[in-house]
């Protein structure tokens, strides 16, 4: 930002600003007094911040305690943070569901819904049925379109910084797709649009099992994986986008595809047929053993690509998320592998979000937007650079 002069009073009042409504939303209705303690400014700037908080409809009186009431004199006024002034969506696009969640401008969901879709359903009929439960959502909550205030959006493929999938094989019509654009239209706000797994890795890093980590891995686990990155706390994307797309690496001289180790006959599964592949790990379970023979071929493979990434980056933390079947039986292989090449291996645990993981991160986007706007003096977690 550079050195801070006299001579931008906007820029100045935008700093002001900014902190007192850090501390507002992170206090139980403060009172003048606390906020010139909490802030360290002076009682006059303060004030006159709060007035203009007011005036924007962010920053209301609350009421006063009740042992205030009950004292002679007028009780000092207090203050809340409106986070019912705007609200914000975090939608994810699957191949099977559609999913949306809905929160106030503290990021707490109100609201959360979700429907199946086909694996072989065009970009159209998939949108339109992301269209169908963010009405849902927003009429049960009762939120009116015209008060989002932003839309986050996690979508499997490579994702250009207007929103566009680049390359998005995992959805038929996926690949070129001007998704951001398509969605704006729905919306009279900013739509933020970003790959599943780096969606899903902020999401741990928020309200997962990575927060108290700031380098981490997320491996979204499939038959073909992707992974996200956080270097140093922030959302690692790659030069054009593509950092963490692990499913790739069996290109480089490796060329069984993930739809084969997983088979126990001659022909390979389906990428997106989730139904055949828990039915082959629930067989591995049983003991199977054609079954236990495919669930370890690729719980190798996995095992090989996430050590690739993990030597790369050197996280402190690795989460494994994705599929809900099996995911435990690749833990103690990867621990194994990343002692044996690491120096200090990273921890290595399950996603405590599940399938929410990527409604989740797409949440923390729309939020981290807000926040830029409101709260702008450091980027955020997830800004575009």
């Amino acid at each position: 930002m550079g050195r801070l002069t006299g001579g931008d009073p906007s820029l100045l009042r935008r700093i002001n600003s900014a902190v007192v409504l850090h501390a507002l939303r992170g206090a139980d209705a403060p009172t003048l007094t606390d906020l010139t303690r909490i802030t360290g400014l002076s009682r006059p700037t303060v004030e006159g911040v709060v007035e203009g908080l007011m005036e924007g409809g962010l920053v209301v009186e609350a009421a006063p305690e009740e042992g205030e009431a009950r004292r002679q004199g007028r009780p000092a006024r207090r203050f809340r943070f409106r986070a019912e002034a705007g609200h914000l969506l975090g939608i994810e696009i699957g191949p099977h569901r559609v999913a949306a969640l809905l929160s106030g401008l503290d990021g707490r969901i109100i609201g959360a819904g979700s429907r199946e879709v086909s694996e072989t359903a065009p970009e159209d009929e998939r949108l339109d049925r992301v269209r169908t439960v963010v009405a849902d959502v927003l009429r049960r909550a009762g939120v009116a379109r015209s008060n989002l205030r932003a839309v986050g959006v996690g979508t499997p493929g490579i994702v250009e910084a207007d929103g566009t999938v680049r390359l998005g094989t995992a959805l038929p019509g996926w690949t070129g797709l001007a998704l951001g654009e398509r969605l704006r239209r729905s919306f009279r706000c900013p739509v933020i649009v970003e790959n599943d797994a780096n969606a899903a890795a902020v999401a741990e890093h928020w309200k997962g099992a990575a927060t108290d980590s700031d380098d981490i891995v997320f491996v979204l686990a499939g038959l073909s994986p992707g992974a996200g990155s956080l270097i140093g706390g922030r959302l690692h994307r790659g030069f054009g986008g593509a950092a963490g797309e692990i499913g790739a690496l069996h290109l480089l001289g490796r060329g069984v595809t993930p739809e084969h180790l997983l088979s126990t006959t001659d022909e390979p599964l389906h990428p997106l047929d989730e139904q055949a592949v828990a039915e082959v790990f629930a067989l591995a379970r049983k003991g199977d053993a054609r079954a236990e023979a495919a669930v370890e071929r690729f719980i190798q493979r996995l095992v090989h690509d996430v050590a690739a990434l993990v030597l790369a980056i050197d996280p402190e933390l690795v989460v494994v998320g994705g599929w809900a079947a099996g995911l435990d039986g690749v833990l103690q292989p990867l621990r194994e592998e990343l002692a044996r090449f690491c120096l200090r291996p990273p921890r290595v645990v399950l996603s405590l979000l599940g399938e929410a993981a990527v409604g989740t991160g797409a949440l923390r986007l729309a939020l981290d937007h807000v926040e830029e706007q409101l709260f702008a003096v450091d980027g955020t977690v997830t800004a575009r650079r």
